[in-house]
């Protein structure tokens, strides 16, 4: 094994991990879905984490099933471009969905002093739908570096999954929890009522941005 071509493959798998996750579709939908329900840094941090596990896994999953069976890169790149827009449909239907339930939440409030079981259980749905559009959202990148990796045999792919996985998890949850520290600076009493709706809104423009930028 060549170490120095080792190296810059390492180090070409963080950079391109890096720039991949400054994308705002990694880490917005966070910000905004916790502002709105008033998550903890922690809990912020846990469900940004969880969603970069069903994230990158999917793509490793499926990255290492194309490997085994050994499917040409072009096909396995092909779907994994369909998943992506397929994903960031879900994104942008899942913004709308949230942000008409919270025009509809803004419309009849519910007392602060009750604990609506609905509400809470609706909270939690939102977490897993949000999980699983991430699992439904691809790691283009990582596809092509898995068969450059092969090279250097099962050791290099590994390496290579574990780099990416690893970075990208750092940019998520630093972006997530940077964003979520920033808006809760801003205050907004008048339209705190909204912050669902606002939330949803600015979900599915994120949504329609990546889809018509091709970031």
């Amino acid at each position: 094994m060549n170490d120095a071509s080792f190296l810059t493959l390492i180090l070409s798998t963080a950079s391109i991990a890096f720039v991949h996750a400054l994308a705002p579709d990694h880490w917005l939908p966070f910000v905004m879905i916790g502002k709105a329900q008033k998550w903890s840094v922690r809990k912020l941090v846990f469900v940004t984490f969880i969603g970069g596990i069903g994230h990158v896994g999917s793509s490793i999953l499926l990255g290492f099933i194309g490997l085994f069976i050994g499917m040409e890169l072009s096909k396995l790149e092909g779907f994994e471009a369909l998943r992506g827009e397929v994903g960031l449909w879900l994104l942008i239907g899942f913004g709308i969905a949230y942000a008409l339930w919270g025009l509809k939440h803004a419309r009849h409030p519910h007392r602060h002093e009750i604990v609506d079981e609905k509400i809470l259980n609706r909270k939690t749905v939102t977490i897993w739908t949000l999980f699983a559009v991430f699992v439904l959202g691809p790691c283009e990148p990582l596809i092509p570096l898995f068969f450059i990796s092969l090279k250097f045999k099962l050791a290099g792919v590994i390496t290579v999954a574990i780099v990416f996985s690893v970075v990208t998890w750092i940019m998520m949850i630093g972006q997530a929890l940077l964003g979520y520290l920033g808006v809760q600076l801003i205050k907004l009493e008048r339209i705190e009522r909204y912050s669902h709706t606002i939330a949803g809104a600015v979900i599915a423009l994120t949504g329609v941005f990546i889809l018509v930028s091709g970031i």
